[in-house]
């Protein structure tokens, strides 16, 4: 089974599943957010937004491949770049952070360590880009895929919370953390270019 991961573009934006490419949730502060909702020009807001974040900051998110089908995205960028984050009790994402907007897997797909490296994979990133952390606004009280990541997903791949909140916690992930699983990312890496030795099992974060 041939997996990759790239970066998100403008090329493959289609790949994101239909209601995430018309989803400004993020994007878009709350009034905005539903006037373009109303205007039917979600996808069109989305596709903007992805420009100029390229244009502006560079790389803001993954797709994932599985066999060339695309089964998963991550989207992250500062702070500065997500109306919405201001909007929620746990706010802001601290300055140093690069926020974790939102992920996905496709059903199917979940179960099989595709999320955790999806993150590894943004704090590759991140590190190299001089980061100091990842942060997220989790859902405590997560039953089903939307907007926001589960809390219980970010704690399992190592985020840690620091400031709880009953619904809306906000999570961080120190990057110089990660340095001691570099290995491990490389592993991880290796698995989704199709590397057909087998590998040790990931250590947690």
């Amino acid at each position: 089974m041939g997996r990759r991961l790239v970066p998100l573009t403008l090329d493959n934006l289609q790949d994101l599943p239909s209601r995430c490419r018309s989803c400004v949730f993020w994007e878009l502060d709350p009034v905005s957010g539903e006037a373009a909702v109303k205007a039917g020009t979600g996808e069109l807001e989305k596709e903007s937004w992805i420009s100029a974040v390229l244009l502006e900051w560079g790389s803001c998110g993954r797709v994932v491949y599985v066999d060339d089908i695309p089964v998963g995205f991550v989207l992250y960028a500062p702070p500065a770049y997500v109306a919405r984050s201001t909007a929620f009790p746990t706010s802001p994402v601290s300055p140093d952070a690069v926020q974790l907007i939102t992920g996905f897997i496709v059903p199917g797909y979940q179960g099989q360590g595709l999320g955790r490296v999806m993150v590894q994979t943004v704090a590759k990133d991140l590190l190299r880009r001089g980061f100091r952390a990842i942060e997220a606004f989790g859902d405590a009280r997560w039953e089903g895929p939307g907007c926001l990541l589960p809390a219980d997903h970010l704690l399992a791949v190592g985020f840690k919370t620091v400031r709880p909140h009953p619904a809306y916690p906000r999570l961080r992930l120190e990057l110089r953390s990660t340095l001691s699983w570099k290995e491990d990312v490389e592993l991880a890496l290796d698995r989704l270019l199709g590397a057909a030795r087998k590998e040790p099992a990931l250590r947690p974060l």
